[in-house]
């Protein structure tokens, strides 16, 4: 029996490893779309309750979603987002799968591990995905790098309709020593808008 989740060709070829001629076994059910390619060597069941993001996480990596899909997911930005974007220590790349487009953008090493988070589903599977601090200083970052000073309060509350309160209530911390160092314009316009939080109370007064 097949587990009806994410599956790898090194798995199938596990389950399958009773039956004679598996390869030829995966073939069939391939053609009789029991089971979906989403790339080569990664497949899912498409009655099976499978994660697209965690598919984003498995497709090409290492990569975690963010940019437009990670801004839509935090419920940041209004649009509806149907690509799975995601960002990548690898070239840029884009994969149009039976189970919808995967597009990978590259960013160095030096800005890519912090600000990342770990999504866990009900039956304990995760994706890894962009806090909602980290999802937009990746997309200013790769998205519109040029966007000034007197331009970035119009291009997040006008363009990208993020909601100022919402915006006012991010924890940019972790991402805080990224933001210090980048020379991008988009990112030195961010530093000079962040949201002025008071320093934590001790509990003891």
């Amino acid at each position: 029996m097949i587990d009806p989740i994410e599956l790898d060709y090194v798995y199938l070829m596990h389950s399958l490893k009773e039956r004679a001629r598996p390869r030829d076994r995966v073939t069939t059910l391939l053609r009789s779309g029991e089971l979906v390619r989403v790339k080569k060597g990664l497949y899912v069941r498409p009655d099976s309750p499978y994660s697209r993001e965690l598919l984003a996480n498995l497709v090409y990596g290492p990569s975690y979603l963010s940019l437009e899909y990670a801004l839509s997911y935090h419920n940041l930005t209004p649009e509806a987002v149907n690509s799975l974007t995601s960002v990548t220590t690898q070239k840029n790349k884009r994969f149009d799968t039976a189970v919808g487009r995967f597009e990978y953008r590259h960013l160095g090493l030096g800005y890519f591990p912090a600000g990342i988070e770990r999504v866990e589903m009900d039956d304990g599977r995760a994706f890894l995905i962009a806090t909602p601090a980290k999802a937009l200083f990746d997309f200013l970052y790769l998205r519109t790098p040029s966007v000034g000073a007197g331009e970035i309060e119009d291009h997040l509350f006008a363009n990208l309709r993020i909601d100022r309160q919402s915006f006012e209530a991010l924890d940019f911390g972790p991402v805080c020593p990224l933001i210090d160092r980048c020379p991008r314009a988009s990112i030195r316009a961010l530093k000079r808008i962040l949201p002025k939080h008071p320093p934590s109370k001790s509990p003891h007064g």
